[in-house]
């Protein structure tokens, strides 16, 4: 391989450069997050479980997310790669929790891709049943099995595709997916809150002072729990980093584009919650927001009621917004097994890069066959097992977001105090957020212990959910050891060394990771 002359390292694993701007990237970001599909299914939940303060609960699990993308801004600014949590955590920790901080982004990303189009199937028929006003043909992927796996796969190898053709295609494909669910949902809550306001609620609530208020909930298992679900709310603004390789300006593109992102995301989510309440409160009535027939998708039963014949774009909305985020998603699992590839800590067949596209042909091809066969797999073994393991996938969320934090941390120890920005951006903040989502990971396990938890499925007195989320975060160890004997070099430092080049540190200036040549060596760069 040969040596590049650009300090930090940006083009090295021959991504295309210089292809994504601030909006492009929040756009990307947005369509991650996908929210006209989280909040058709996770808001319902959220209601049932702290009701009226719905809004504060999102803007707790807001927080976290925030004081961690302060460290994500730092760590990237000094080393913009797009392994992002795996390469920085191997840089702070070594390698062996750095190999699990990409096991668990990967994992975390591979197993929402197969729900994401599980859901995007649903919506396919669902929509045309709408069309044709043929109400059965809206139960076809529960009634065929075949059917619904031979749909799944091709919403999968089609978002494969458009990520297979570069960063570019997944931008362009993503401006109008993502445009078409906001205004769809901004619509939904302008028409809630008229309706409300004029008298036409189903269940009229007024807005309140305490709907913002945590405090009011009283219990701290439901806080805990409503926590929980917003974060997952929140998931994949990171995707934008893992872009910055391909970013105009890879120090401050990414940071910027991700900020954007998680703003819209929190106003988006408060205006469609509150509208939400306003209109059908919380009650357990047949349009109520406490309903529990509602909850699984909660604008399927309001919609038609709240935007009349312009429902269908609700319907729209959301199975676009669950294909754009199926693309989206992509980008992140494929850029991790791609670096993972160029540092030896997976086979480097991994690094491979399309010549004509500069994406991550390999790596790419790898999520959506993984992300296929593990829906395959869970649909055929039970339905309740495919849930509860996207329940599980908040534990994996938690943990390598908490690491990252605690990386930026420990990273940038020596110079806390070098600035007051310094004491805020690369220690407090990030070590407030970090350790948060730490001990939700720690938290949500032992809840999910329980055989109540999630789908109420239990395997030997152990909840479906705990047996399945540290099943899979076992699997990463199993997978970690074998590439321990396979790959040696990177777990004896020599691809990641764990060290930092502390007057680049405190300056806030560029750190140098090693060049890789074909033997897997390191080698310092011009």
């Amino acid at each position: 391989m040969t040596q590049h002359n650009a300090p930090h390292q940006v083009g090295a694993k021959g991504l295309s450069i210089g292809k994504v701007g601030v909006i492009g990237g929040a756009v990307i970001g947005v369509s991650v997050v996908a929210p006209a599909y989280t909040l058709t299914s996770g808001l319902g939940p959220t209601v049932s479980t702290v009701g009226l303060q719905a809004p504060a609960i999102l803007l707790i699990g807001f927080i976290p997310m925030l004081l961690v993308l302060f460290g994500y801004r730092e760590l990237n600014s000094a080393m913009p790669d797009s392994g992002t949590s795996f390469t920085w955590a191997s840089r702070a920790f070594g390698p062996w929790l750095g190999w699990m901080s990409g096991w668990g982004l990967i994992s975390a990303t591979v197993l929402v891709l197969s729900n994401l189009a599980a859901v995007a199937t649903d919506f396919f028929f669902i929509l045309l049943a709408q069309i044709f006003g043929n109400e059965a043909l809206a139960t076809l992927p529960a009634e065929n099995l075949l059917l619904n796996i031979a749909v799944t796969t091709v919403f999968v190898v089609l978002a494969a595709y458009v990520g297979y053709r570069g960063v570019e295609a997944t931008e362009k494909v993503q401006w109008g997916l993502v445009l078409f669910q906001l205004v769809a949902l901004i619509w939904y809550s302008i028409s809630a809150i008229t309706s409300a306001l004029g008298g036409g609620a189903y269940d009229y609530t007024p807005v309140d002072v305490s709907w913002f208020n945590p405090l009011a909930i009283g219990d701290l298992s439901l806080v805990v729990a409503g926590v929980s679900l917003s974060i997952f709310m929140f998931w994949g603004w990171d995707t934008v980093i893992t872009m910055n390789e391909e970013a105009k300006d890879p120090k401050r593109t990414p940071g910027r584009a991700s900020l954007l992102t998680i703003v819209i995301i929190i106003a988006l989510y408060l205006l469609v919650t509150v509208a939400t309440l306003m209109w059908a409160g919380i009650g357990e009535g047949e349009l109520g927001a406490g309903n529990p027939d509602n909850q699984e998708s909660i604008f399927a039963v309001l919609a038609p009621h709240v935007m009349g014949p312009f429902a269908i774009l609700m319907s729209i909305a959301i199975l676009t917004s669950s294909l754009a985020s199926l693309n989206s998603t992509m980008v992140s699992p494929a850029r991790t097994l791609l670096a993972m590839g160029y540092y030896k800590a997976l086979p480097s067949s991994f690094a491979k890069v399309s010549p004509r596209f500069k994406s991550p042909a390999r790596a790419t091809i790898w999520a959506a066959a993984a992300s296929i066969v593990f829906y395959v797999v869970m649909r055929l073994l039970s339905e309740n097992a495919l849930w509860d393991t996207i329940t599980a996938l908040g534990m994996m969320v938690c943990f390598y977001y908490g690491a990252t934090g605690l990386a930026a941390v420990w990273y940038f120890r020596k110079s806390w105090f070098t600035s007051t920005r310094n004491v805020f951006m690369r220690f407090l903040l990030p070590l407030l957020g970090g350790l948060t989502l730490v001990w939700m990971f720690f938290q949500t396990a032992i809840d999910s212990m329980d055989p109540d938890y999630g789908s109420g499925s239990s395997l030997n007195g152990l909840g479906l959910v705990f047996v399945l989320g540290v099943g899979v975060l076992l699997l990463g160890v199993v997978l970690m050891v074998i590439m321990r004997f396979v790959t040696p070099e990177f777990f004896r430092g020599e691809t990641i060394p764990v060290s930092e080049n502390e007057a680049d540190v405190a300056a806030g200036g560029v750190e140098v990771l090693p060049e890789i040549d074909s033997h897997g060596k390191g080698r310092p760069s011009h």
